[in-house]
């Protein structure tokens, strides 16, 4: 059987056991990475994602005057994460996080070469509670595949680097449990099918979420949601399978909050999916109207991106049948649609300048064009009867109502007829104030109608529950340590990123400000990095 030894085991392989990995050769370590996947699937999902990193008092907010503070921060994250009075570790890795962000992330990933755009975008701004007061969302610029490529090139580049042993294929199953102590795990090679056992004197369990398993993810859905939906897609990881949250809590690790997940309410199908039920997550255009399985607008609130996302899925798992339509027209497409992740945002993941200004000048006609030829949920049509007809056609179905739509759309363009000093429709309203910053106008229509024969053909989308992240997982305490059920620290096991809820069990509550899943991966893995090492204190950028 083969057998691997080293100081720190260390199982998965995205940003989070990277950057642990990096600081533990930073202090001399033997280190051993573990990762199921293949090797040119190193960085996990964050080499599919947009990049975008929550940041306070950076200096791209600076530098655009914007006024940003710690205690301004914490007060925008307490109120989304309606944390629960005995909530004492996600409390205070809640706290670390806005304590530490930039000094400890920000600096450390801008040191391995890792760039931001100059427009700090502004999300989550809060609906019917605060949510980010000022513009927080960072993008990097070559998105997360970008950060990931920055990280492993340092990793394989490291003066330590021949201390560090690479293992992919490698399925860890179980915990060496030896006298109250972790010391290694055991699992399956896949290539060869062949038994493996790593033995270390700490092990960083850094295996993502629950996500990935959608049957996982009915089993713990949460109340707010009823029922789960029908149909589920599946935007997280496909190895995120929780096996090793129940290989943690075999050995007593407390796994928490699990109910608390980060679903989209904009997906629709991969037009080439990779795995089952793969799904992409939409950036709801907020010029579309949202509809529901019956061609009605959601309200009576309307549905506008960019303020609660919870409170999206909320609303349409509220409707008879948890799924949803957009409605819009070319011209808004070309504005406002884009998809999160780096596959479907080649100007900035390739780091193509002249590429993102076209796009931004003359809208993302590649996109729209992808989109509507090959995604399954995407119809369009000339006139509303025949959209209505596709969209019914598409279902498989008459669900959808030609007066329903034509009634919603009636009424918004109506409104828009009026004037502006004259709409009042809270849709529109929202609108006129996201205008208002710079990061938001270059890339927001101005109150255009849907029924416009200049902005032709109509469009809608069909969209489904998107799986994307588990925000609560293994309980850790503020040195990312793995916990028992009477809040002891299990002897040589810690457990970081998403696996910990990105750190305590749920450091987020019910909701994310969004940008805090990479930076909390980060965060996390310096945190246990540092504890292994006997260096907590040197945390300062």
């Amino acid at each position: 059987m083969p057998h691997h030894r080293s100081d720190v085991l260390i199982i998965g392989g995205g940003i989070a056991g990277i950057t642990c990995a990096l600081d533990l050769l930073d202090g001399g370590k033997t280190v051993t990475l573990l990762d199921r996947d293949e090797e040119g699937s190193f960085g996990a999902l964050a080499r599919e994602s947009f990049g975008g990193m929550f940041f306070v008092d950076s200096p791209e907010q600076r530098r655009q005057g914007i006024r940003d503070s710690r205690d301004l921060a914490l007060r925008d994250w307490f109120s989304f994460a309606e944390f629960p009075p005995d909530d004492h570790w996600p409390r205070a890795w809640a706290e670390a996080y806005i304590e530490r962000c930039t000094a400890d992330v920000y600096r450390w990933v801008r040191r391995h070469g890792v760039s931001f755009l100059p427009v700090v975008n502004w999300v989550e701004r809060g609906e019917f509670a605060p949510g980010n007061s000022v513009p927080r969302f960072h993008i990097a610029w070559g998105t997360g595949r970008g950060i990931a490529d920055a990280l492993i090139a340092a990793l394989r580049t490291h003066p330590n680097a021949g201390r560090l042993t690479l293992c992919f294929n490698h399925r860890a199953e179980r915990l060496a449990l030896r006298a109250g102590r972790i010391q290694g795990a055991a699992g399956i090679d896949e290539r060869s099918g062949t038994a493996f056992e790593a033995e270390a004197e700490q092990v960083v369990l850094a295996s993502g979420g629950i996500n990935g398993d959608l049957e996982r993810v009915r089993q713990n859905w949460h109340r707010d949601w009823g029922a789960p939906p029908a149909e589920l897609l599946n935007g997280s990881h496909r190895f995120a399978d929780g096996k090793l949250h129940d290989a943690t809590a075999a050995i007593g690790g407390v796994l928490t909050h699990l109910d608390r997940m980060w679903n989209y309410a904009a997906g629709v199908h991969h037009p080439r999916p990779r795995k089952p039920n793969h799904g992409l997550s939409l950036v709801p255009p907020r010029s579309a109207l949202w509809l529901n399985w019956r061609g009605e607008r959601i309200g009576p609130q309307p549905l506008v991106s960019g303020f609660d996302t919870r409170r999206l899925v909320t609303a349409i798992c509220a409707q008879e049948r948890k799924y949803s339509w957009q409605l819009m027209n070319r011209k808004i497409a070309l504005k406002e649609l884009a998809i999160s992740g780096a596959e479907f945002n080649p100007s900035i993941r390739d780091k193509n300048r002249l590429g993102f200004l076209r796009d931004i000048l003359f809208g993302n006609r590649w996109l729209v064009n992808e989109m509507i030829d090959h995604c399954q949920d995407f119809v369009t049509a000339n006139s509303l009867p025949e959209l209505v007809d596709k969209m019914n056609e598409l279902q498989g179905d008459r669900s959808v109502e030609l007066g329903a739509v034509e009634n919603a759309v009636r009424q918004y363009d109506a409104t828009i007829a009026r004037g502006e000093s004259l709409m009042n429709d809270e849709q529109l309203r929202r609108i006129a104030y996201l205008r208002k910053y710079r990061g938001d106008r270059i890339r927001l229509c101005k109150f255009q109608p849907i029924n416009d024969a200049k902005a032709l053909p109509l469009i809608a989308v069909r969209e489904f529950i998107i799986s994307r992240k588990s925000l609560g997982g293994i309980q850790t305490d503020l040195s990312s340590r793995v916990l028992d059920g009477a809040g002891r620290p299990i002897e040589g096991l810690y457990a970081i990123g998403e696996a910990a809820g990105f750190g305590g069990g749920g450091m987020h509550g019910l909701r994310a400000l969004e940008g805090t899943f990479l930076g909390g991966c980060i965060l996390s893995g310096r945190i246990a990095a540092a504890a292994i090492d006997g260096r907590m204190s040197f945390l300062k950028g």
